[in-house]
Protein backbone atom coordinates (compact mmCIF):
# COMPACT_ATOMS: atom_id res chain seq x y z
CA UNK A 1 0.00 0.00 0.00
CA UNK A 2 1.03 3.49 -1.13
CA UNK A 3 2.14 6.34 1.72
CA UNK A 4 -0.50 7.97 1.01
CA UNK A 5 -3.08 5.53 1.16
CA UNK A 6 -1.40 4.42 4.52
CA UNK A 7 -2.06 7.97 5.60
CA UNK A 8 -5.99 8.31 4.71
CA UNK A 9 -6.38 4.90 5.97
CA UNK A 10 -5.06 6.20 9.37
CA UNK A 11 -6.86 9.32 9.16
CA UNK A 12 -10.15 7.89 8.46
CA UNK A 13 -9.64 5.03 11.47
CA UNK A 14 -8.92 9.00 13.38
CA UNK A 15 -11.95 10.01 12.68
CA UNK A 16 -13.90 6.86 13.49
CA UNK A 17 -12.52 6.74 17.00
CA UNK A 18 -14.47 8.14 19.94
CA UNK A 19 -11.58 9.12 21.77
CA UNK A 20 -10.22 11.43 18.44
CA UNK A 21 -14.06 12.93 18.00
CA UNK A 22 -14.50 13.66 21.78
CA UNK A 23 -10.88 15.13 21.35
CA UNK A 24 -12.56 17.50 18.33
CA UNK A 25 -15.04 18.10 20.34
CA UNK A 26 -13.23 19.46 23.56
CA UNK A 27 -10.99 21.74 21.56
CA UNK A 28 -14.34 23.38 19.67
CA UNK A 29 -15.87 24.07 23.08
CA UNK A 30 -12.29 25.77 24.22
CA UNK A 31 -12.23 27.43 20.97
CA UNK A 32 -15.44 28.22 21.41
CA UNK A 33 -14.94 29.46 25.32
CA UNK A 34 -11.83 32.02 24.47
CA UNK A 35 -13.39 33.20 21.60
CA UNK A 36 -16.26 34.15 24.02
CA UNK A 37 -14.51 35.31 26.82
CA UNK A 38 -11.53 37.60 24.12
CA UNK A 39 -14.49 39.24 22.86
CA UNK A 40 -16.29 40.52 26.10
CA UNK A 41 -12.75 41.37 27.42
CA UNK A 42 -11.93 43.83 24.06
CA UNK A 43 -15.49 44.88 24.15
CA UNK A 44 -16.02 43.08 21.34
CA UNK A 45 -19.15 41.50 20.27
CA UNK A 46 -20.04 38.05 19.79
CA UNK A 47 -22.68 37.07 16.82
CA UNK A 48 -25.97 35.42 18.53
CA UNK A 49 -25.52 32.59 16.52
CA UNK A 50 -21.97 31.91 17.92
CA UNK A 51 -23.46 32.80 21.82
CA UNK A 52 -26.62 30.37 20.87
CA UNK A 53 -24.20 27.35 19.58
CA UNK A 54 -22.02 27.31 22.81
CA UNK A 55 -24.99 27.62 24.90
CA UNK A 56 -26.43 24.46 22.54
CA UNK A 57 -23.02 22.65 23.50
CA UNK A 58 -22.75 23.50 27.03
CA UNK A 59 -26.49 22.10 27.32
CA UNK A 60 -25.47 19.21 25.41
CA UNK A 61 -22.73 18.17 27.86
CA UNK A 62 -25.19 18.69 30.81
CA UNK A 63 -27.50 16.43 29.38
CA UNK A 64 -24.57 13.78 28.61
CA UNK A 65 -23.09 14.15 31.89
CA UNK A 66 -27.21 13.18 33.17
CA UNK A 67 -27.74 10.50 31.11
CA UNK A 68 -24.43 8.61 31.72
CA UNK A 69 -24.96 8.57 35.56
CA UNK A 70 -25.51 5.70 37.61
CA UNK A 71 -29.60 5.28 38.76
CA UNK A 72 -30.80 6.97 42.15
CA UNK A 73 -30.13 4.96 45.23
CA UNK A 74 -32.85 3.02 45.38
CA UNK A 75 -31.98 2.89 49.16
CA UNK A 76 -33.07 6.30 49.26
CA UNK A 77 -36.31 7.69 50.67
CA UNK A 78 -38.91 8.56 48.67
CA UNK A 79 -39.37 12.44 49.12
CA UNK A 80 -42.00 13.01 52.34
CA UNK A 81 -42.79 9.78 52.57
CA UNK A 82 -40.72 8.36 55.97
CA UNK A 83 -42.21 8.90 59.41
CA UNK A 84 -40.66 7.63 62.51
CA UNK A 85 -41.80 3.76 64.19
CA UNK A 86 -45.21 4.65 66.15
CA UNK A 87 -45.36 4.14 69.92
CA UNK A 88 -46.58 1.47 71.65
CA UNK A 89 -49.09 3.77 73.64
CA UNK A 90 -51.85 4.75 73.61
CA UNK A 91 -52.53 0.97 71.51
CA UNK A 92 -53.85 1.22 68.09
CA UNK A 93 -57.74 0.50 67.27
CA UNK A 94 -56.50 -2.88 65.53
CA UNK A 95 -59.60 -3.92 62.76
CA UNK A 96 -60.18 -6.27 60.22
CA UNK A 97 -61.37 -5.19 57.07
CA UNK A 98 -59.85 -6.43 54.19
CA UNK A 99 -61.60 -4.98 51.01
CA UNK A 100 -60.88 -5.36 46.91
CA UNK A 101 -61.08 -1.71 46.88
CA UNK A 102 -57.08 -1.23 45.25
CA UNK A 103 -56.93 0.75 49.00
CA UNK A 104 -54.76 -0.58 51.94
CA UNK A 105 -56.88 -2.22 54.68
CA UNK A 106 -56.23 -3.84 57.81
CA UNK A 107 -56.11 -7.66 57.26
CA UNK A 108 -54.29 -6.90 53.85
CA UNK A 109 -50.66 -7.44 53.54
CA UNK A 110 -49.21 -4.57 50.93
CA UNK A 111 -46.31 -4.04 49.55
CA UNK A 112 -44.64 0.00 50.31
CA UNK A 113 -41.30 1.31 51.05
CA UNK A 114 -40.39 0.94 55.02
CA UNK A 115 -37.40 2.50 56.48
CA UNK A 116 -34.67 1.09 58.01
CA UNK A 117 -34.63 1.15 61.82
CA UNK A 118 -31.56 2.51 62.41
CA UNK A 119 -32.17 5.54 59.94
CA UNK A 120 -34.97 6.45 58.11
CA UNK A 121 -33.98 8.21 55.15
CA UNK A 122 -32.80 4.25 53.94
CA UNK A 123 -35.20 1.64 53.67
CA UNK A 124 -36.48 -0.79 51.13
CA UNK A 125 -39.33 -2.52 49.22
CA UNK A 126 -41.36 -4.95 51.14
CA UNK A 127 -44.62 -6.33 51.99
CA UNK A 128 -46.01 -5.55 55.66
CA UNK A 129 -49.32 -6.18 57.19
CA UNK A 130 -51.77 -3.54 57.93
CA UNK A 131 -53.56 -3.87 61.35
CA UNK A 132 -54.53 -0.10 62.01
CA UNK A 133 -55.51 3.30 60.31
CA UNK A 134 -55.56 6.34 62.37
CA UNK A 135 -54.37 9.68 62.17
CA UNK A 136 -50.38 10.42 62.45
CA UNK A 137 -50.26 12.29 65.57
CA UNK A 138 -51.61 9.88 67.58
CA UNK A 139 -48.91 7.57 67.70
CA UNK A 140 -45.53 9.52 66.17
CA UNK A 141 -44.97 13.36 66.37
CA UNK A 142 -44.34 13.55 62.54
CA UNK A 143 -46.78 13.69 59.20
CA UNK A 144 -50.54 14.38 59.55
CA UNK A 145 -53.50 13.19 57.99
CA UNK A 146 -54.44 9.24 58.21
CA UNK A 147 -51.76 6.68 58.14
CA UNK A 148 -51.49 2.96 58.56
CA UNK A 149 -49.96 1.04 61.59
CA UNK A 150 -48.09 -2.22 60.09
CA UNK A 151 -46.27 -4.94 60.42
CA UNK A 152 -42.99 -6.11 58.35
CA UNK A 153 -42.93 -9.36 56.88
CA UNK A 154 -39.69 -11.21 55.76
CA UNK A 155 -39.25 -14.66 54.36
CA UNK A 156 -36.31 -15.28 56.28
CA UNK A 157 -36.70 -18.04 58.52
CA UNK A 158 -37.44 -17.08 62.18
CA UNK A 159 -39.77 -19.33 64.02
CA UNK A 160 -41.20 -22.41 64.06
CA UNK A 161 -43.78 -23.01 61.16
CA UNK A 162 -47.63 -21.48 62.92
CA UNK A 163 -45.32 -20.42 66.16
CA UNK A 164 -44.05 -17.21 67.77
CA UNK A 165 -40.64 -16.53 68.40
CA UNK A 166 -38.11 -13.81 69.73
CA UNK A 167 -34.32 -13.71 67.92
CA UNK A 168 -31.34 -13.21 69.14
CA UNK A 169 -31.99 -9.21 68.63
CA UNK A 170 -35.13 -9.17 70.72
CA UNK A 171 -37.07 -9.17 67.91
CA UNK A 172 -40.51 -10.93 67.70
CA UNK A 173 -41.75 -12.43 65.05
CA UNK A 174 -45.03 -14.69 64.33
CA UNK A 175 -45.19 -17.20 61.61
CA UNK A 176 -47.93 -17.17 58.89
CA UNK A 177 -47.21 -19.33 56.46
CA UNK A 178 -47.35 -18.47 52.95
CA UNK A 179 -49.96 -16.16 50.95
CA UNK A 180 -50.64 -14.82 47.36
CA UNK A 181 -48.23 -11.85 48.82
CA UNK A 182 -45.20 -14.24 47.54
CA UNK A 183 -45.14 -14.80 44.19
CA UNK A 184 -42.70 -18.02 45.15
CA UNK A 185 -44.91 -19.02 47.93
CA UNK A 186 -43.03 -18.78 50.75
CA UNK A 187 -43.48 -19.14 54.38
CA UNK A 188 -43.74 -15.92 55.86
CA UNK A 189 -42.72 -14.43 59.03
CA UNK A 190 -44.13 -11.23 61.30
CA UNK A 191 -41.92 -9.00 63.39
CA UNK A 192 -45.07 -7.88 66.07
CA UNK A 193 -42.27 -5.90 68.44
CA UNK A 194 -41.67 -2.83 65.59
CA UNK A 195 -44.87 -0.50 64.83
CA UNK A 196 -44.51 1.27 61.16
CA UNK A 197 -46.56 3.90 60.06
CA UNK A 198 -46.52 4.15 56.57
CA UNK A 199 -48.19 7.02 54.37
CA UNK A 200 -51.11 5.41 52.13
CA UNK A 201 -49.14 6.63 49.16
CA UNK A 202 -46.15 4.62 50.33
CA UNK A 203 -48.06 1.57 49.32
CA UNK A 204 -47.36 0.54 46.21
CA UNK A 205 -49.85 -2.28 45.39
CA UNK A 206 -51.77 -5.00 47.14
CA UNK A 207 -50.42 -8.89 48.18
CA UNK A 208 -52.93 -9.88 49.24
CA UNK A 209 -55.40 -10.64 52.62
CA UNK A 210 -54.59 -13.07 55.23
CA UNK A 211 -57.21 -15.41 56.96
CA UNK A 212 -58.30 -14.06 59.76
CA UNK A 213 -57.33 -16.69 62.12
CA UNK A 214 -53.85 -15.98 61.42
CA UNK A 215 -54.47 -12.46 61.77
CA UNK A 216 -55.86 -12.63 65.57
CA UNK A 217 -52.51 -14.59 65.72
CA UNK A 218 -50.29 -11.86 65.01
CA UNK A 219 -52.47 -8.98 66.33
CA UNK A 220 -52.64 -10.99 69.86
CA UNK A 221 -48.65 -11.52 69.55
CA UNK A 222 -48.56 -7.90 69.19
CA UNK A 223 -50.62 -6.96 72.53
CA UNK A 224 -48.63 -9.33 74.37
CA UNK A 225 -45.59 -7.31 73.40
CA UNK A 226 -46.46 -3.83 73.51
CA UNK A 227 -48.44 -4.74 76.96
CA UNK A 228 -51.74 -3.94 75.29
CA UNK A 229 -54.11 -5.61 78.00
CA UNK A 230 -53.23 -8.82 78.67
CA UNK A 231 -52.00 -9.99 75.61
CA UNK A 232 -55.61 -11.22 74.38
CA UNK A 233 -56.28 -8.61 72.57
CA UNK A 234 -59.30 -9.46 69.44
CA UNK A 235 -59.40 -7.16 66.84
CA UNK A 236 -62.61 -5.35 65.67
Amino acid sequence: MSLSRRLGALMRSAVRSPAARRAARDLTRSAAAAVRSGARGTGGMVSEADDAAVRRDESSRHRDRHSAAPDGDAGQAPTAQALADRRSTPPPAISYAPRADGDPDPGEVVWGWVPFEEDITRGKDRPVLVLAQEDALIGGDDGEGEVLVALMLTSRDRTRPGGVGTDEHGNTWVDIGNGSWDAKGRPSEVRVDRLLRLRPSAVRREGGRLDRDRFDQVAQAASAVHGWGDGSHTPR
